[in-house]
């Protein structure tokens, strides 16, 4: 189920809490809809407000955490590819099989972290994209240094891209969801208990079921940022491929 389908899920409890307090408001005899009845809910529902809001506040900061976390290594990892292509360009027309390989990983790791195809997901763990980098590292390996300039630029590229295989092990282990689920659920619980209460002590009218129906599209606005920017690689807050293009840009041949 995409976000957009979950987030108008959510906004529909909701307001389908807003909607039992309405009918309870009506059913529930009088006796139990004293002042000091009220008094007591609306302290409850107060309490709950401040977990609520505490805890969706935690849920945008951490998803925004990790949607700017993935950003700045994505950015990081296109600067070291761009790194480590000047130095194999340094190193001479020897170094052209790996430079070419280089480009090709590139090209791949672009497809699979933005594919042009809508129907195909963001694939960050890719066995065959990762083996090229393994084989860009072995080509490196495979160098002679004709003098100790050659051997100071391969050593530099050895180094640069064992930094990217690790790097690309630490975004495969970082591409996880960092939301649980089931801090989603008992938010979205509480936010329909909450909005259950504004049922019971609101007046009934077109005025009051507007506004509740507005709040909870926002609650449902909500839900959809935090999936979203917990899915950094995926949805439509996707983070921009402009710094892997921009990489692949600077290894033409």
């Amino acid at each position: 189920m995409n976000t957009f389908a979950i987030s108008l899920a959510v906004a529909f409890f909701v307001f389908a809490g807003a909607g039992i307090g309405l009918v309870l408001h009506r059913i529930v005899p009088q006796a139990h809809l004293t002042k000091e009845t009220q008094d007591v809910v609306r302290l409850g529902t107060s309490m709950l407000s401040v977990m609520a809001s505490l805890v969706l506040g935690l849920l945008i900061a951490t998803a925004k955490t990790t949607y700017d976390r993935t950003e700045h290594d994505i950015r990081s990892y296109a600067a070291e590819l761009i790194l480590l292509n000047e130095t194999l360009r340094d190193y001479g027309n020897d170094a052209a099989k790996p430079r070419a390989l280089l480009r090709k990983y590139t090209a791949m790791l672009l497809e699979d972290s933005w594919p042009t195809s809508d129907t195909r997901p963001a694939q960050v763990e890719n066995a065959q994209t990762g083996a090229m980098l393994e084989h860009v590292r072995e080509e490196i390996r495979a160098l002679v240094p004709l003098d100790a300039g050659q051997r100071w630029l391969q050593d530099q590229a050895l180094q640069i891209n064992v930094g990217l295989l690790r790097q690309r092990w630490l975004l495969i282990e970082q591409n996880g969801p960092s939301v649980q689920p089931v801090v989603i659920v008992i938010l979205v619980i509480w936010i329909s208990l909450i909005f259950a209460s504004f049922g019971l002590n609101a007046p009934r009218n077109g005025t009051v079921v507007v506004a509740l129906l507005v709040c909870s599209l926002a609650i449902g606005g909500s839900i959809f940022l935090i999936l979203e920017m917990d899915d950094p690689l995926g949805g439509m807050l996707r983070i921009s491929s402009g710094p892997m293009v921009s990489a692949l840009g600077h290894m033409v041949p």
